[in-house]
């Protein structure tokens, strides 16, 4: 009997910039307060590259690449697959995934970026797991890689005190056998809530546009969908699921998707007191930090779930 193929995540890795911005820094030339920050977000600090400095998307989503093929022990032409999942890329062409082959080392992977701003992760990950169980690929690179603070107006205290820099991969491999892997993927986008949250591309200043209240509204309610009918088709229900990490947009949403779930607070993953909103590289950065402290264990179920401009979003389900 032929066993059957899954696509099963195998190691994570992570890039960041080595500055550290605190509430207290932005408290300098905003109008704001830590205590404020804190409390509405749940932020205190974040990393992000200097005014002026030479920050590379690639090169941010190439560090966190190697790290994850480090982890899982694998050579960089051991790859047939590379997603990058950005919304801040260094060229409208060649893509970001091609410039992360190169920065890593690899000349044959298929390569190729992936636009759904803090969802491009999950859509990264789902568009993996069509191409291994299509036979296409065996093993992928799935990267986050965002500098974010390219887009920001640091005039605008409703954007900028939310969004860090970073990068986070995952390795993604052929598996046979057992009931480990990428259970199920949901994916939806409604183009008409465009305007709730965008990034011009010509024209006006290129600075980030977001409607917090529309935002918060509809990221609870969908993410919180697509975790029901993503469990939904992997026959699993929410006391099934032994971790939920979610896009790290804000702890009010997050928490607000806790309770609407029933999702016990200590089954949930986050770190943006620490780097924010990281958009595409959040639910890996994440990730890695309960990988390290070692809630992942063989058996463990997570779901990952996010929300991001487009509007678009999407969960995936995961026994690891």
């Amino acid at each position: 009997m032929t066993q059957r193929r899954r696509a099963r995540i195998v190691s994570v890795g992570s890039s960041v910039p080595e500055r550290v911005l605190t509430n207290s820094d932005l408290e300098k030339f905003l109008d704001t307060s830590d205590e404020w920050i804190t409390t509405r977000t749940g932020i205190r600090t974040r990393r992000v590259f200097a005014k002026g400095e030479d920050a590379k998307a690639y090169e941010l989503g190439g560090k966190a690449a190697l790290a994850a093929l480090r982890s899982a022990r694998c050579l960089p032409q051991d790859v047939d697959g590379i997603i990058c999942a950005t919304f801040t890329p260094d060229y409208f062409f060649p893509s970001t995934a091609c410039k992360i082959q190169q920065y890593i080392g690899n000349t044959h992977a298929c390569a190729f970026d992936v636009s759904a701003a803090c969802a491009g992760f999950v859509y990264g990950l789902s568009i993996a797991n069509s191409l291994i169980l299509s036979g296409q690929c065996k093993r992928i690179l799935v990267v986050g890689a965002e500098v974010i603070s390219k887009t920001l107006d640091w005039k605008d205290r409703a954007t900028c005190i939310l969004f860090g820099d970073g990068a986070g991969a995952v390795v993604v491999e052929e598996h046979s056998g057992g009931d480990r892997g990428i259970l199920s993927t949901c994916l939806e986008s409604n183009g008409a809530l465009g305007d709730v949250l965008y990034l011009p591309a010509w024209g006006e200043p290129r600075h980030m546009k977001m409607n917090g209240n529309e935002v918060y509204k509809y990221a609870v309610r969908l993410m919180s969908e697509a975790v029901e009918q993503c469990l939904c088709k992997a026959g699993l229900r929410i006391s099934d699921v032994d971790l939920l990490v979610p896009h790290q947009a804000n702890i009010r949403i997050i928490d607000a998707i806790a309770r609407h779930l029933g999702m016990p607070r200590e089954k949930v993953v986050t770190n943006l007191d620490r780097y924010g909103n990281t958009s595409s590289a959040s639910i890996p950065l994440a990730l890695e930090d309960a990988w390290k402290a070692g809630r992942i264990k063989d058996g463990t179920v997570a779901v990952f779930t996010s929300l991001g401009g487009g509007l678009a979003w999407g969960s995936a389900v995961v026994r690891f």
